[in-house]
């Protein structure tokens, strides 16, 4: 990868955008608003809609409702459900990039596998498997549900019949009639496990850890309910703030203010309640009941996963695996579950090493960003920006995440992306970089906010949960959304250093 630029050479765009899922398209939208619309979007897979692309298995949906999953400038009464399929998500995604003109500036095919900052050129060259992209400024939207996250166990690779991950779901796979193994209990074998149960001969659940499943108020759009949606005054605005209450209130609030306001103990007992009102076996109910605190881990919504365990044609095995063989999965005390099916179900790589950051990326100096996290811990200014890697913003990085609708962190984070863009745009700055003192400012706000939060918390001990990385951190954001939203438009813009090359060229061309 080069390293310097020829002088008086432009870049390829002004901005690279780094993934087409939602938080892709919200980035092109904004900056097309913003009048910033030398942009290209770097897309790994064939099709938009980052994780509604990728995650096709069966059950697939949003677990959050649908009014509050989605972009508050592009609102739908037409959702089938309150909680959309993923099939709709998919479509919501293509109609997006259509009506607002995006698709022809997507290169799809195409995988970023490094990134280096130019600091003589004051511009980012990616690396590309198919050649090389330059961009002054570089917009990380990967997300982090589309890389499938394997299991540990030994043999795994081992297994003669068939292995599909959630993540990456076969539709040419046959269940019916088939001794089908799930290992993995988190959201996406909440929503697997009930939609192939009733076809297969015999399915057995691997459980390591219990997830608290509650009630979905979930239902169908139709009748009365859209006709009031599309016709009444408010109703759309009315439905969404009822929605993003909702929401707030089942994870935000519970789990980031858990010492100030104890929501998480009131739905436990709704949880415990729906599990005995929906589980008949009490071995079977004391099995699925978690021993850790709500919102210690990402719990799931469903209205048939517990019910599924009444079922004679489902079990659930507790006991640890202790290996994978040819034949199926292997529990300590030498039991072995013949299988003609492997699912994991085993999630995706978050705080991971290969996902954050998702490709080798070198900031001043040829800094490495993964091996800055590893010696700093996982921080970024506002989860957008990090010192050291001038003109890299990201979506999720960090601190930016506060558990609400991802939608909202897309807008917040782009809203905050968007100021700095028109700010150097303002000031002919063709370098943008977060000082030092204003990345540890926040950082140290986020650690101090640690008392209320529950991940913290002794009941948080037995959680086995993703939220937590390597260095022993829940690197969420710790703010009610009234908050970061605030916060996106008021960030003091001193915050940043904006920098001037000498006889800057040009960087693409603007309307």
């Amino acid at each position: 990868m080069r390293t310097s630029a020829a002088a008086g050479t432009a870049p390829d765009h002004e901005v690279a955008i780094v993934g087409a899922g939602f938080s892709g398209i919200g980035a092109a939208i904004a900056l097309d608003r913003a009048e910033i619309d030398d942009w290209v979007m770097i897309e790994a897979g064939d099709g938009v809609g980052g994780a509604w692309h990728w995650n096709t298995y069966p059950g697939v949906a949003v677990d959050i409702p649908s009014f509050s999953y989605q972009f508050s400038f592009a609102k739908r009464s037409d959702w089938s459900r309150i909680y959309a399929s993923g099939a709709e998500l998919k479509r919501y995604a293509e109609d997006l990039v259509d009506s607002h003109g995006l698709r022809s500036r997507i290169r799809f095919d195409t995988k970023v596998v490094g990134a280096a900052y130019d600091e003589e050129g004051h511009l980012w060259r990616l690396d590309t498997d198919r050649g090389e992209v330059t961009a002054r400024f570089v917009i990380g939207a990967t997300g982090v549900f589309s890389q499938p996250k394997l299991p540990d166990i030994p043999g795994v690779d081992e297994f003669a019949g068939t292995t599909a991950h959630t993540a990456r779901w076969d539709h040419d796979l046959e269940l019916a009639g088939k001794r089908v193994g799930v290992i993995g209990t988190g959201a996406s074998a909440v929503q697997l496990v009930p939609s192939i149960a009733p076809e297969v001969e015999k399915l057995t659940v691997f459980q390591r850890t219990p997830i608290w499943c509650l009630p979905k108020p979930d239902g169908p759009i139709d009748g009365a309910r859209r006709w009031a949606l599309e016709n009444l005054p408010g109703a759309k605005l009315a439905t969404r703030l009822a929605s993003q209450l909702y929401v707030e209130l089942t994870f935000p609030l519970p789990a980031h203010f858990n010492g100030v306001i104890p929501l998480g103990k009131q739905g436990e007992r709704v949880g415990r309640r729906f599990l005995r009102e929906e589980v008949d076996d009490p071995v079977v109910r004391d099995r699925l009941t978690p021993r850790y605190g709500l919102g210690c881990k990402r719990p799931g919504f469903s209205n048939e996963y517990l019910a599924t365990f009444n079922r004679g044609n489902v079990e659930l095995e507790t006991t640890a695996i202790e290996a994978v063989t040819a034949a199926g999965v292997s529990t300590i005390g030498d039991r072995l579950h013949e299988l003609d099916v492997l699912v994991l179900a085993t999630g995706f790589k978050v705080f991971d090493r290969g996902n954050m950051p998702p490709y080798p990326i070198k900031g001043r100096s040829g800094l490495d960003l993964e091996e800055w996290w590893d010696e700093n811990r996982f921080q970024a200014y506002e989860g957008v920006s990090v010192p050291g890697f001038p003109n890299l913003f990201a979506i999720l990085g960090p601190y930016g995440y506060n558990g609400a609708s991802y939608f909202q962190l897309i807008e917040t984070q782009v809203r905050h992306i968007c100021r700095c863009l028109r700010h150097a745009r303002k000031e002919r700055a063709t370098a943008i970089e977060v000082t030092r003192e204003a990345n540890d400012r926040y950082f140290r706000q986020m650690l101090d906010r640690r008392t209320h939060q529950i991940f913290f918390q002794d009941t948080c001990a037995d959680a086995n949960s993703y939220y937590f990385d390597r260095h022993g951190d829940v690197p969420l954001r710790p703010s009610p959304s009234v908050e970061t939203h605030w916060r996106s438009a008021r960030f003091d813009l001193d915050d940043y250093r904006f920098e001037r090359r000498l006889s800057p060229a040009p960087a693409g061309s603007h309307r």
